[in-house]
C-alpha cells in the first residue's frame, strides 16, 4: 500500500523482453536501501523489485505481459524519468491517500495550463456508458482523490471521461510531472473508496 507522496524519481536505464514479460533496470537515489522482494511503486504501478546492484544504485523490476497492457510502461525507454515510492511505513503519518498501486487504466494529457504560479493539468480517459446490467465505468468528483503516475491528488474539474488537477511548484519539480505535455500517457487509479462503492451501487441495481 502507498501514499501517492512521491520520494524522488528513478530513470530507467536498461530494458530487456523476455518472451513476454519485460524487466526494468532503474537507478535512484536510495538504490542501495533497496532489497529483493520489496515492493515498489513505479508511476503509481506497484511492481517487486527482483534485482538489487547496491553499488550502482540500480536495481530491475519485471511487469508481465498484463501490466504492460493495461499502464503506460510500454511507453517507457532508456532514460525514462519514473516517479517511485516505497511502500507505506505504518509508523509515522499518513499523507496522501490510499493508493494500492493497481492501475486502473491508463489517461491523456489533453491540455497544460500555466496559473502564474501553478499549472492545471487536464487529462482523458477511456469512460463509455455502461449498458443494464454492467459494471458502471469510473468516475470522478470534485475534491475527490485521484493518483496520476502514482501521485496523490485532487480532482479540480471533472466531467465523464474528463478531469483535472493542479499541480503546486514542489510537485512540478520533484514529479515527472515537468514532463508532461498534450499527449503524454499516464496511469491513473481511482479512489479505492469510490470504486467500492460504484460496485455495491451495480450490485444493488442488478437485483432490483
Amino acid at each position: 500500500m502507498f501514499t501517492g507522496i512521491i520520494e524522488t524519481t528513478a530513470r530507467v536505464v536498461n530494458i530487456e523482453k523476455e518472451n513476454t514479460n519485460y524487466h526494468f533496470t532503474l537507478e535512484v537515489p536510495f538504490g542501495d536501501e533497496l532489497a529483493i522482494d520489496q515492493s515498489m511503486a513505479h508511476d503509481g504501478c506497484c511492481l517487486t523489485v527482483v534485482r538489487v546492484d547496491k553499488a550502482k544504485k540500480q536495481y530491475t523490476v519485471t511487469a508481465m505481459d498484463e501490466t504492460m497492457l493495461k499502464t503506460n510502461l510500454s511507453t517507457w525507454q532508456v532514460g525514462t524519468e519514473v516517479n517511485v515510492e516505497r511502500s507505506m511505513k505504518m509508523d509515522g503519518r499518513f499523507d496522501g491517500h490510499i493508493v494500492q498501486g493497481h492501475v486502473d487504466q491508463t489517461a491523456v494529457c489533453t491540455k497544460v495550463v500555466d496559473d502564474n504560479g501553478s499549472w492545471r493539468f487536464f487529462f482523458e480517459y477511456n469512460y463509455a456508458k455502461p449498458e443494464p446490467g454492467q459494471a458502471s465505468a469510473f468516475i470522478t468528483v470534485p475534491k475527490g482523490s485521484i493518483s496520476i503516475n502514482g501521485v496523490s491528488l485532487t480532482v479540480v474539474d471533472s466531467e465523464p471521461g474528463k478531469f483535472s488537477v493542479a499541480i503546486i511548484p514542489y510537485t512540478y519539480q520533484v514529479t515527472n510531472f515537468h514532463n508532461f505535455k498534450p499527449g503524454t500517457v499516464v496511469n491513473i487509479e481511482f479512489d479505492v473508496i469510490g470504486k467500492y462503492i460504484q460496485r455495491l451501487l451495480d450490485q444493488y441495481r442488478q437485483v432490483q
